[in-house]
């Protein structure tokens, strides 16, 4: 009689979400990212007080509007005199 081999079944496999390269209006390549994948980084490294990051201040980013909105409410509320 043959062995029989079992196998677990966990579904169907998730999509992760991988960076597109792309380029911006002025044809300069740019990656669109999922900000759970970037936050983490900048976050570190701000805290790490890392000095690359001071290359990339006049870097402009694009940011949904609704988060852009939250983020603005949050600078607001989050001032010593409010």
């Amino acid at each position: 009689m043959s062995a029989s081999y079992l196998r677990v079944y966990r579904g169907p496999e998730e999509e992760t979400s991988v960076p597109t390269l792309a380029r911006n209006n002025g044809g300069k390549p740019c990656i669109t990212a999922p900000l759970s994948e970037v936050l983490p980084l900048l976050a570190d490294a701000v805290n790490s007080r890392r000095t690359w990051l001071s290359d990339f201040e006049d870097d402009e980013i694009t940011l949904s509007a609704d988060l852009y909105e939250v983020l603005l409410a949050y600078q607001y509320y989050r001032r010593p005199s409010a």
